[in-house]
């Protein structure tokens, strides 16, 4: 589906938050997730502090006829993390992250956690690689799967070195078609941009797209280029050079990897 916000799945409905630019695309989707007969409600990435924006959830979960009870975050990057403390006072609810730096309340996220909470099921799936603290949530009951930052509904996603790290990106994406693959996740509701209902596909286009890239980084080093910048110039030529500093933070964690994994010698 092509369209950003609303109801998603069953469970889940997405709150668009109002800060467009060309790394958030549409804005910031702000997930609110809830069993059709619950009562409480769990909020997924609260956004930017935006006080429209967080009444906004608040007063959506309330037509909805839920209360929201937790707030998670997927990554502590501030497009989806900075209105969580705010959100947390408008709701009183604990905010659970992996990142203890992020967490308001005794609990936070590890792999292997369930969350559940007014009957929901969300399971914990460590995808780090775009942020070493990245993390997406299963949602068996709609065979979907929240995915942060992870793979978005349109695009791809930067590798924000030196926090994130390529290797890290393509053992997550890995393990998230590995859900796909054995019919457990079908639909992928992202961090940002529309839903995508192919999950098997959205995931082994990002693996593609990734193995494209990182041999075109490799071939340009061949040829004698030497810096990221040298490198972003040359093989993201035909993207928007607003996009350039982001590509610059992925070719930074592109050449690490080829040198971890000797394919290349830089100094």
């Amino acid at each position: 589906m092509d369209t950003v916000g609303g109801r998603a799945t069953e469970r889940a409905l997405c709150v668009l938050a109002p800060n467009p630019s060309p790394m958030t695309l549409d804005g910031t989707n702000t997930w609110i997730v809830a069993e059709p007969d619950s009562e409480l409600a769990v909020v997924i990435d609260p956004g930017p502090l935006d006080e429209a924006h967080l009444a906004n959830v608040v007063a959506t979960a309330e037509r909805l006829g839920k209360r929201v009870a937790l707030t998670l975050l997927t990554h502590g990057h501030p497009d989806h993390a900075e209105g969580a403390a705010r959100f947390a006072e408008l709701t009183r609810t604990p905010v659970r992250a992996l990142d203890p730096a992020l967490r308001l309340g005794d609990e936070g996220l590890t792999a292997g956690d369930t969350v559940t909470t007014g009957g929901l099921e969300l399971r914990v799936l460590p995808t780090p690689g775009h942020t070493a603290d990245s993390l997406s949530f299963q949602l068996p009951a709609d065979a979907a799967v929240l995915t942060g930052d992870t793979v978005l509904g349109r695009g791809t996603t930067v590798v924000a070195y030196p926090d994130g790290r390529l290797g890290d990106y393509l053992d997550s994406l890995r393990r998230l078609q590995a859900l796909t693959a054995d019919g457990g996740v079908d639909t992928v509701l992202p961090g940002h941009g529309p839903v995508l209902a192919d999950a098997r596909g959205a995931v082994e286009f990002y693996l593609a797209h990734r193995a494209h890239r990182l041999a075109q980084v490799e071939t340009a080093v061949e040829s004698g280029l030497r810096t990221a910048s040298e490198v972003v110039a040359h093989v993201y030529a035909d993207v928007d050079r607003s996009l350039w500093p982001a590509a610059e933070l992925s070719v930074h964690a592109q050449l690490d990897y080829l040198r971890e994994h000797g394919l290349i010698e830089l100094p």
